[in-house]
Formats: structure tokens, C-alpha cells, sequence
């Protein structure tokens, strides 16, 4: 595990003291009045340099940007698909602290067995979401979906598909790619041979270098490698085609029933009372709806998809169930 603190203003929670065996964490103080946030404390459970890396730091410039908050603080906490920096978060005691999070924890959680739990933190908003795109190199002879499900179907784990961590995203997508192809959920497991990379990197080079059939991951990693003509698309995995990718159909227009989209988004301390959660709320809410945040999105290649409130909260609690199902079926959880 990592620990990495960035930004003007102390953290607002010791974790190394909480990974030693805290059982609360110190609260960095508040702000001027019952609503205003001083320093805000942002944890990426992560290292430097992915997704929930540059959401957090995208956070901590344009909410201090849009004097939101006096300071923010970005630490990162790398471990375990997220779930090290979920065990810190969800019993600290300060609440101007935000978790950034989303699907892969949501996974994570679930496959790592792990103690702390999303349904522990208390939910602040839903993000941004990223499509997901399912290529094969150049040369594959897989020209359609289709094309790769049958070789699937026809001959299992010889056909090997590429991406993130075992029980994400791309994982989490094959498996549902699979079932909507109207697979049996007990076939499932014994048909997807899942080749998991830590980064979006290595299963690029191993594409590019034919030691895979076919990879997925989000639009932004594989899309300049599709224009290039050194991968081909076959299917993007959200309701709409996406700029990056015109050409690409969605897995909706190639008949199957399924729309997945990588979304982010943050969580606070699960101690946190209605005051403090309305509090940040409100906080993200604002940048959410800020000029300088839509900007960040046009940027970054991210969709808006904000959800704060009840309408979060009960989105967030039929993901997990939905996620406990499809990681049942390929196998990861019992």
C-alpha cells in the first residue's frame, strides 16, 4: 500500500495511523458556519495516473477554482481494487472527507471479500461514467461482435479476452456480454478465459503484440489506437455511439440487450450526520453544475452522469446487486 499526499492543505485524516489499528480518525475541522467547507479532504483509492486519480484531482482544482471550498487535498491510498482506501473512509470521523469510487470498487468489494463495505459509506453523488469498447487487433479475423461471441460459444476458454483487474469493469462487462448472447449463467464461467492486466498499458501491448483475441476496456484507452488503424472496434457498451469512436456500434444495435458504462462518482465517512452529507452535497452539486467542471468533462472525454442524494443512493444499491449477480456467474464469488 501507498500512501501519497498532494495540495496546500493538511489531510484531513491520518491513514497510516488508521491502517495501524485507529479506530477513529481526527477531524481537520470545519468551516465558518454550519455549511461551508474549509479544507476538504479527497481520498483516491488508487495510485497516481488512472481513473479515479484524475477524477480526484480534477475535484480538488475545480472546486478550489470555483471557491467551493477553501483548500482541497488529494492522498492517494493505493490497495486492493480500492477497498484499502474504502476501510479508511468508511468509519472516519471527519466529515469534510470524500472517497472517490465507482464500478471497479463496487466489483472489488465483492471479490476481494473485503470487511468494509460501499453500503457502510454514506453516498454523495455519481459523476461522470465512461463507455467501455470491445476491439481485436488489426488482423483478427473477427469483424463483427458477433463474430467474437460465436468463437466463444464455439470454443471457450481458447479464445482469450483482455483487460483490467479480474472482477471490474472489462471483466464484469465480458461476463454480461456473454449472458446477453443468451449463454447459460453456468457456461459462463467455464467459457470466459479472462486474461487480467493491472493497467490499460499492458493489455494494449499485449493486443498489439497478438497474444490476446480481443480486449475491452474504457473508449479513452484504446480509441487512438482504433484510429490508427493497429486495433479494430467492434461494439462501445453505452446506450449511444460515442465521438471518439463514430463508426462504432453500440451492443444494443447489434442486438443484445445490455448498456454498461464505467461510472464514478464519491462517497463520505458513514458517520457523517444529515447536516454535514447535505453539506458536501451541496458542495458537489455546485461544482457538478460549474462552467468549470463541464469544461473538465469536455476535456478529460468523461459524460456527465450526475445523481446526488436519494435518487445516488438508490442507484448505488442496485448496482451492487446487480454486480453480486454477474460476478456469481463468471465465477469470482460464490
Amino acid at each position: 500500500m501507498r500512501i501519497i499526499r498532494t495540495g496546500a492543505a493538511p489531510v484531513g485524516i491520518v491513514l497510516a495511523l488508521a491502517l495501524a489499528g485507529c479506530s477513529s480518525l481526527e477531524p481537520s475541522g470545519g468551516g465558518s458556519d454550519d455549511t461551508a467547507i474549509d479544507d476538504l479532504s479527497i481520498v483516491v483509492p488508487a495510485a497516481p495516473g488512472g481513473g479515479w486519480d484524475s477524477t480526484g484531482r480534477a475535484m480538488q482544482a475545480d472546486m478550489q477554482s470555483e471557491k467551493l471550498v477553501g483548500s482541497a487535498t488529494v492522498t492517494n491510498v493505493d490497495g486492493a481494487g480500492g477497498t484499502v482506501g474504502l476501510a479508511n473512509i468508511a468509519n472516519a470521523t471527519d466529515p469534510n472527507t470524500l472517497l472517490v469510487m465507482g464500478l471497479v470498487m463496487v466489483g472489488a468489494v465483492e471479490t476481494n471479500q473485503s470487511q468494509a463495505r460501499i453500503e457502510d459509506t454514506t453516498p454523495i453523488a455519481r459523476l461522470t461514467e465512461e463507455q467501455e469498447v470491445i476491439v481485436v487487433p488489426a488482423e483478427s479475423p473477427y469483424e463483427t461482435i458477433d463474430d467474437l461471441i460465436a468463437d466463444v460459444e464455439k470454443n471457450g476458454k481458447d479464445v482469450t479476452i483482455t483487460g483490467g483487474s479480474a472482477g471490474g469493469t472489462d471483466h464484469i462487462l465480458a461476463g454480461m456480454l456473454l449472458k446477453a448472447a443468451g449463454m447459460p449463467a453456468e457456461d459462463v464461467a467455464t467459457s470466459l478465459n479472462y486474461v487480467a492486466y493491472s493497467g490499460g498499458g499492458e493489455s494494449l501491448a499485449a493486443l498489439l503484440g497478438n497474444k490476446v483475441d480481443a480486449g475491452i476496456s474504457g473508449v479513452s484507452e484504446y480509441a487512438e489506437q482504433v484510429e490508427a488503424g493497429d486495433l479494430r472496434a467492434l461494439a462501445v457498451s453505452g446506450g449511444e455511439r460515442v465521438d471518439a469512436l463514430p463508426d462504432t456500434p453500440t451492443l444494443t444495435e447489434a442486438g443484445y440487450d445490455l448498456v454498461l458504462t464505467n461510472w464514478r462518482g464519491v462517497v463520505a465517512p458513514g458517520s457523517i450526520d444529515d447536516a454535514q452529507k447535505e453539506a458536501l452535497t451541496a458542495a458537489v452539486t455546485e461544482l457538478a453544475e460549474s462552467e468549470t467542471w463541464q469544461a473538465t468533462l469536455e476535456e478529460k472525454g468523461w459524460d456527465d452522469a450526475f445523481l446526488a442524494g436519494d435518487e445516488f443512493d438508490s442507484y448505488l444499491t442496485d448496482n451492487i446487486a446487480e454486480i453480486q449477480v454477474v460476478l456469481q456467474d463468471i465465477g469470482l464469488v460464490k
